[in-house]
């Protein structure tokens, strides 16, 4: 990055401070007090899709993770370290795991492109298209077919979520937590729950299985976008 470019960066938020203090004078100074986050959000790091602006919510109002393809791995210390703090120490009550259709990190996998060295992160997802080889190799559409796999990819990741010890822990102190999964249009800006809700344990299976049904039923709301 040239002088010139982080000056523009610089310029835009001297500008974007000046607005919020105009609308609120005493924002940044109640912002600086604390950190009382809802949510946790699990997002992929395109640029197309920052959590806070897509949900119209303020600074402060979600603490967020972001990787290629929102993948949680059970050996990513990264995403472990900030679901333990927000569980532990902010205690957020609800965590979202949120994919979008047309995702790079998605489509790189389904159809086997090399990379270089994201391809090893990649591979967790490759491993998810494996797993669902048949059925996503009977949706004939390539986009629909790419489609499929970042809504299965996002379930998927749900389960991690909840698998790890971290939310075990939680859920077994008796903490409210509940993890969800959603996928976001980047063609329309709109978020589609994809129906994979858990709050404990016990629910983990019989909801993933739910949800991995559902997407065999015919939505208005989740159609080919890519």
């Amino acid at each position: 990055m040239s002088p010139s470019d982080l000056q523009i960066l610089i310029d835009k938020n001297r500008d974007w401070a000046a607005q919020v203090v105009a609308r609120d004078p005493q924002f940044f100074r109640n912002l600086s007090q604390q950190q009382r986050p809802a949510y946790l959000w699990i997002g992929c790091a395109d640029s197309r899709i920052p959590a806070t602006q897509v949900t119209g919510m303020a600074p402060g109002e979600i603490f967020v993770h972001r990787n290629v393809a929102n993948v949680v791995v059970h050996t990513d210390l990264n995403c472990l370290s900030v679901i333990q703090y927000a569980v532990e120490v902010l205690r957020v009550k609800t965590i979202v795991v949120c994919g979008h259709y047309g995702c790079g990190g998605v489509h790189a996998a389904l159809h086997d492109a090399s990379h270089g060295l994201i391809d090893n992160w990649l591979r967790h997802i490759q491993d998810v298209a494996e797993k669902y080889r048949e059925p996503l190799a009977a949706i004939e559409d390539r986009a629909a077919r790419w489609d499929r796999l970042c809504e299965l990819n996002v379930i998927e990741q749900v389960v991690n979520v909840c698998q790890t010890t971290v939310l075990q822990q939680a859920w077994r102190r008796g903490q409210e937590v509940s993890v969800h999964g959603c996928i976001y249009g980047v063609h329309d800006g709109l978020l589609r729950d994809l129906e994979v809700s858990i709050s404990g344990a016990a629910e983990i299976m019989p909801r993933f299985r739910q949800a991995v049904a559902l997407l065999e039923t015919p939505s208005p709301l989740r159609s080919p976008t890519s």
